[in-house]
């Protein structure tokens, strides 16, 4: 199973960035999809998540200004996210609970690195 992020990069504060992840691999059955991030220093953390059938979670620093949704057909899962600020930059990871060949499981990607900054 590999999980891949696209879409990081650098924007102005207040600008807005889309990451999107696709797992693929022998995945029987998705639970959940979402985003952590880690800032230099700081401790990963939870930005969004989203299960199967919809439900959401979100940060309260981002509740309002971050959007995730799902492609359940292609194993995606996107983030909007609008209105960033400096401390927002971080590496951003996607992870999933998923079931392969081997079982049920969480599986994360490499990281994709958003950069707010003028």
């Amino acid at each position: 199973v590999q999980l891949v992020e696209s879409g990081g990069g650098l924007v102005q504060p207040g600008g807005s960035l889309r990451l999107s992840c696709a797992a693929s691999g022998s995945i029987s059955n998705i639970n959940f999809m979402g985003w952590y991030r880690q800032a230099p220093g700081n401790q990963r953390e939870l930005v969004a998540s989203i299960t199967r059938s919809g439900v959401t979670k979100y940060a309260d620093s981002v509740k309002g200004r971050f959007t995730i949704s799902t492609d359940n057909a292609k194993n995606t899962v996107h983030l909007q996210m609008s209105s960033l600020k400096f401390e927002e930059t971080a590496v951003y990871y996607c992870h999933a609970n998923l079931q392969d060949s081997t079982g049920w499981g969480v599986h994360w990607g490499q990281g994709i690195q958003v950069t707010v900054s003028s």
